[in-house]
């Protein structure tokens, strides 16, 4: 392996892993009591949060999600070579899923700041893995 290739694939694995590391802390949003997600909402100034089982339910699992995907790519992280070609097809579901993501801000009447910050973040994220995944090679 020349030299050039050995450091973009190690740009690959530092990314995966400190995404993977961030996306860790979702675990708290998942275990932290009821009255902090009521607050956070409110201080972010969001509609009121509704304090129903479903709604905290559903904001519990999708924190579970993100942090088990965050577990995920830590463990693709250690393993490049293996992973290399799911690597790609995972860039390419991030940026869609941001796109995604950005439509059901939109549709759901998320402040347009909320919107730039998760959809936009994902796609440039996707972008960026796809582009380190492409220089691996």
């Amino acid at each position: 392996m020349s030299q050039s290739a050995k450091y973009p694939t190690s740009w690959l694995t530092w990314y995966l892993w400190l995404v993977g590391v961030v996306s860790q802390l979702a675990f708290v949003a998942a275990v932290m009591p009821q009255s902090w997600i009521v607050d956070i909402t409110a201080r972010l100034q969001l509609e009121p949060f509704p304090e129903t089982p479903l709604a905290f339910y559903l904001a519990r699992h999708l924190s579970l999600l993100y942090g088990a995907v965050g577990i995920a790519l830590i463990v693709v992280s250690y393993r490049i070579s293996r992973f290399r070609e799911f690597i790609g097809y995972l860039a390419v579901g991030i940026v869609a899923f941001g796109l995604l993501q950005g439509l059901i801000d939109l549709q759901s009447g998320m402040p347009i700041w909320w919107t730039a910050a998760e959809s936009i973040s994902s796609v440039i994220g996707g972008i960026l893995l796809f582009g380190l995944h492409r220089r691996c090679r």
